[in-house]
């Protein structure tokens, strides 16, 4: 199949979605109402509550929500060929993803920009708060070891994007300062300068890695990790507006203009989907995902589709700035529809690519020998990439091969394959590092939040030595994970925990629409929860049956406490899911037979 008879349907059915579904969701159960004052404006602090121009927000949002699952999963779920994931993503981000990130994003709006697990609390009850604020600050660690590993596994040893990125922070420092110290309002200045720097550095980071000086940028794994920590402390701590909010505006720029590029480079070239609709691995035993299409094709796409992910960034640093509650549609449910675009485009370029280079790139050699699938392209790519690609699982190297590919097959382009593999490879480190920022900035929310029961100071977000303290615990637990894990035992545990906490956003979302009287649209939210928490927490068992605790009594010893840690750690957030699942049925159960009155909505409108 050509992918210009999947791009343009893909296009048509998302414009479809977002003109009419979120429309309805925005008319008939949010009721956005200009006329109500937003958080940002009641408790503007300056430092992170901060009302922010729509445009400005979309791109912090998007960059925050979009990182290396719509990019990575994808490529993964390919092994199973490009119909299951294809179906997954459309359906899933126009029906549930985005739904579920325009909800949790109007719930916390009008709560004051409460935490999910706030709302949980105020909404389910005591029982399945405390247990989300658990579950949640587990699955938050490990999401963002998760998006940290695919950071450096891209940038190690990688010169070029190290620098890009580099320059990208002291940048957006200046654009902060800019729109809200030196020149303020002026968003098109900032924006203009901000883009032209960005760009410069995309053209100086070949040649500066190319120089002495590209030793400074030539990092190891270890230092990537120290690195990629610091940074997220600094971001983490600093105000809002000052750092964090202007490089993911920044970075949005560069996400989605290369997916928009791309989009285009598709057209232009309508390449092949060479790997089949149906791989003979949909039954399980692949090299890449050794479990079945279902449930597993629906965790390793963790983001695309749908993403727990999204419900902090949207009830954590987005709540807090939304000027006015319209911008909720376009930066709730238009957001998650754009990452949906960028799911579908990974798999177009990783399924252009030939079986037999597309497995020899993310199996282990020894693995792909017994495949019996001949390469076909590999040696001439290598040749023309200027670097070996072979038995580099995980994603990155292969999805970085497949969009250079179709760069290059434009008109003229032919004979930057070079520039347009390490162009991607640095693009994809860019698109999942703003992710990190602000799930740090979000997890030190939580962390606050839970301390702050043990000592009042603690709970105070503005509250410097409160906001360290609670950053350092959360940027040392993710760094660990990511310096003793890889991709094969973090991934899974991140599609896990991601999912689990989806369902746990949309059985909050479910009992809001029954608390506030709108019963009758319930399937709105609960269809997507029954699919994901059937498919979640069969994938869970069977994680843990098959690939964890097998890990943990086997025959290599370095790899017991691993087994262990993952085995826990599963059976933990999977408890816990199931615990808020239940008091949310009984919940309802109260309101739906009268016994507890509906209320209409949380607050009243003020004029």
């Amino acid at each position: 199949m050509r992918a210009l008879y999947v791009i343009l349907p893909v296009l048509g059915a998302l414009a479809i979605a977002y003109r009419y579904y979120s429309a309805f969701i925005a008319a008939r159960i949010m009721v956005l109402d200009d006329t109500r004052v937003t958080p940002s404006h009641v408790r503007n602090d300056g430092h992170n509550y901060h009302p922010t121009n729509r445009f400005v927000l979309f791109g912090h949002h998007f960059a925050a929500i979009t990182g290396a699952g719509p990019l990575i999963g994808p490529v993964l779920a390919a092994q199973f060929g490009f119909a299951p994931g294809l179906i997954w993503l459309v359906a899933g981000v126009c029906l549930a993803g985005a739904v579920h990130d325009s909800m949790i994003l109007w719930a916390s709006t009008r709560r004051g920009g409460k935490s999910l697990a706030e709302i949980a609390r105020s909404e389910i009850g005591p029982v399945a708060g405390a247990t989300a604020a658990i579950a949640i600050l587990f699955i938050i660690v490990i999401a963002l070891a998760g998006l940290g590993l695919a950071v450096v596994n891209a940038l190690q040893e990688s010169a070029w994007g190290t620098f890009t990125i580099g320059v990208s922070i002291p940048l957006a420092l200046f654009m902060g300062l800019y729109m809200y110290r030196f020149r303020k309002g002026k968003i098109a200045e900032a924006t203009v300068i901000g883009v032209i720097g960005l760009f410069v550095a995309v053209i100086l980071g070949k040649p500066i890695a190319a120089s002495a000086f590209g030793q400074w940028f030539h990092l190891s794994r270890e230092q990537l990790i120290f690195a990629m920590a610091a940074y997220g402390f600094v971001a983490s701590v600093l105000p809002v507006w000052l750092l964090l909010c202007p490089r993911d505006y920044l970075s949005s720029f560069m996400k989605i203009g290369t997916i928009a590029f791309l989009v285009v480079a598709v057209v232009v070239v309508n390449p092949h989907l060479q790997m089949p609709a149906f791989s003979q691995f949909t039954g399980g035993g692949g090299p890449i995902i050794p479990g079945p299409l279902f449930p597993f094709a629906f965790i390793t796409i963790a983001c695309g589709a749908i993403s727990g992910f999204h419900a902090l960034i949207a009830s954590g640093t987005t709540p807090k700035m939304i000027d006015r509650e319209t911008d909720i549609r376009p930066i709730g449910y238009g957001a998650m529809l754009i990452e949906g675009l960028v799911g579908v485009m990974a798999l177009i370029a990783a399924t252009a690519m030939p079986p037999g280079d597309y497995f020899a790139i993310n199996s282990a050699p020894a693995v792909f020998a017994n495949l019996g699938i001949p390469v076909v392209n590999l040696p001439s790519l290598e040749a023309a990439v200027g670097e070996s690609v072979t038995g580099r699982p995980g994603g990155a190297v292969s999805l970085a091969v497949g969009i250079a590919q179709i760069f290059s097959g434009l008109p003229g382009m032919r004979g930057l394959m070079d520039y347009w593999y390490h162009f991607a490879i640095m693009f994809e480190a860019l698109f999942i590092l703003t992710t990190i920022d602000t799930g740090t900035r979000v997890a030190r929310f939580l962390v606050q939040e839970f301390l702050g029961r043990f000592y009042a100071p603690m709970g105070r977000q503005e509250w410097i030595p409160g906001a360290i303290i609670s950053t350092l615990l959360v940027v040392s637990s993710w760094a660990y994970f990511i310096h003793t894990g890889s991709i094969s035992t973090i991934w899974p545990m991140f599609g896990i925990a991601n999912q689990l906490l989806a369902a746990v956003a949309l059985a909050v979302a479910t009992t809001i629409i029954i608390n506030t009287g709108k019963a009758r649209y319930l399937w709105v939210t609960l269809v997507p929860l029954a699919f994901v928490s059937v498919t979640t927490l069969t994938a869970g068992v069977l994680s843990v049956r098959d690939n964890f605790w097998p890990m943990a009594i086997g025959p290599d010893p370095a790899k017991h406490f691993q087994g262990y840690m993952n085995t826990s750690l599963t059976v933990i957030m999977m408890v816990c899911v199931v615990v808020i699942l239940a008091n949310a049925v009984w919940k309802w159960s109260l309101v739906l037979r009268g016994i507890i009155e509906p209320v209409p909505d949380v607050a009243p409108a003020q004029h």
